[in-house]
């Protein structure tokens, strides 16, 4: 990002600007804000603001994570805050503490099955708890005290169901969420974008899509998948079950989509949804081949009515056109590294 003075800029009115995160002098990033750190994504997140320098604070329900993603070293340069952001006050102390340039909001109930279980649950995590960040985050913005970029994590799901033929989806596509996560996550966007519109806060939103690595729990699909061919092999099985192996999904290494996140505070612009995706489609029973293959497993996948979804959306691709022109944004690692990283984690 260009080197950019501390100082905050007024925001006029809502525009197609770039929101840019306030540097240092010397152009290199400084604070960052990470909720949920802890979780998948945000563990993966913390490690690449680190490499590139950012000072992190990180808000988790169960304070400092595990050893599994982070190194300890790395682990141990994050300003770890054990806070339920719905609870009074959290998210002042969140802000107080970190004095962010830039936050990023991951915290979420992220599994689709566990956000329909439990809807009240799922709603004040995944919005409710936007809508408080970003009002303090607004209040202070008046007063002169904080003016930072905001990028607001969603998800492809927002989408719902469209034709084949429209595939891969752009920005512009209908949102028609099937799944009361994918709801939660449209609410979240909505109230993002008015805070840009109605107040200037440099918000950009994602819709991010399916994403996978070291570190990501077994209940999703390429994890899970993974370590049941793991197991197979081990046992000397050759059939392995797998959901609906028809549906196609839009595959990225969390490493890609986080370093998506890091571009989209330096570079993208404030008001704007940027889809975070491959841009390929693979189907689940071809990727269960592709796993297979690279396991040195022979064996059968089997369709298992327990791993499927009540209301699976057939087909979910997404385009990146857009990430890539206004951040420069390009993937490096492939499907085959996910599996590759997947399978190395699982054999340990």
């Amino acid at each position: 990002a260009r080197s950019r003075s501390m100082q905050m800029s007024p925001v006029t009115g809502p525009g197609r600007e770039k929101a840019e995160v306030a540097m240092s002098a010397g152009g290199t990033p400084t604070r960052a804000l990470v909720t949920g750190a802890a979780g998948f994504a945000g563990q993966w997140l913390c490690r690449d603001l680190l490499r590139h320098g950012w000072t992190v604070t990180g808000t988790s329900r169960s304070g400092e994570p595990d050893t599994g993603i982070l190194e300890p070293g790395e682990r141990a340069r994050v300003t770890w805050m054990r806070q339920d952001l719905l609870e009074p006050d959290a998210v002042d102390r969140a802000l107080d503490t970190a004095k962010p340039d830039a936050i990023f909001h991951l915290a979420a109930v992220s599994f689709v099955p566990t956000a329909g279980s439990d809807p009240m649950r799922a709603f004040d995590t995944n919005c409710g708890v936007a809508v408080r960040l970003l009002d303090e985050v607004r209040r202070r913005r008046v007063v002169g005290a904080l003016d930072p970029v905001v990028v607001c994590i969603g998800s492809g799901e927002q989408y719902g169901r469209h034709a084949d033929v429209a595939m891969p989806l752009g920005e512009d596509a209908e949102c028609r969420p099937a799944t009361l996560y994918a709801a939660t996550k449209m609410a979240q966007e909505v109230f993002a974008l008015e805070a840009f519109r109605g107040d200037g806060v440099r918000v950009t939103c994602t819709r991010s899509f399916n994403h996978s690595g070291p570190g990501q729990a077994r209940a999703f699909v390429l994890p899970g998948l993974v370590q049941r061919a793991v197991e197979a092999r081990r046992e000397g099985r050759a059939r392995v079950s797998i959901g609906n192996g028809h549906s196609v999904r839009d595959f990225l290494h969390v490493e890609d989509a986080v370093r998506a996140y890091v571009l989209l505070a330096e570079h993208g612009v404030a008001g704007e949804t940027y889809n975070v995706s491959s841009g390929e489609g693979v189907s689940v029973q071809d990727v269960a081949g592709e796993v297979f293959r690279a396991a040195g497993l022979q064996a059968e996948a089997v369709g298992d009515a327990s791993l499927r979804r009540a209301h699976d959306v057939p087909v979910l691709i997404g385009r990146n056109d857009k990430l890539r022109a206004d951040t420069g944004w390009t993937p490096h690692r492939s499907r085959a590294d996910i599996i590759s990283d997947l399978l190395h984690a699982a054999s340990r």
